[in-house]
């Protein structure tokens, strides 16, 4: 008989720099673990998705009924994988990993990753109840690109000087 292990999975809704396409989707790589892109979604509740600091970084502000409803992507990640997220995301002092519901709006899935579009499912977020109070006065964005018309331009942690 040969036994195979349960690898136990986990849904990430990431809205940021780690979406495909942006300077930190490199950290999707499979020396850091499993990580599986499953869908687009956005939020069912609205959020302030706002771009902070110097380094100007997308924060999702964990203030529900603020802002707008957040595109993103969902990604189905291990343990391995999940444990780096939280190291990359600085959880649990920067982000805090909480859970979120979206509505599905496509998907690449195959058998029991399968989502069908207009469903609603439930997945971890890196979202921050530590920002700083006039961070909710910046604009809201439904959507991140690092590349976007906001014209801020996000700098990348190799390129940030030392504290």
């Amino acid at each position: 008989i040969v036994v195979f292990p349960v690898v136990h999975m986990y849904r990430v809704f990431v809205y940021g720099t780690l979406k495909k396409g942006q300077p930190n989707c490199r950290m999707l790589d499979a020396a850091k673990g499993r990580a599986e892109f499953l869908a687009h979604a956005r939020t069912v509740e609205r959020y302030p998705l706002v771009i902070a600091t110097k380094y100007n970084i997308p924060f999702l502000l964990n203030v529900p009924g603020m802002g707008q409803r957040v595109h993103g992507e969902i990604y189905s990640v291990d343990q391995q994988m999940l444990h780096f997220l939280d190291r990359f995301e600085g959880c649990p002092k920067m982000y805090q990993r909480t859970a979120v519901q979206l509505e599905v709006q496509d998907g690449d899935g195959e058998g029991e990753n399968t989502l069908k579009p207009g469903s609603i499912v439930e997945t971890f977020v890196y979202s921050t109840t530590t920002y700083q109070p006039e961070w909710l006065q910046n604009p809201t964005y439904e959507s991140y690109d690092a590349n976007g018309d906001h014209g801020l331009e996000y700098v990348s942690r190799e390129d940030r000087s030392p504290k």
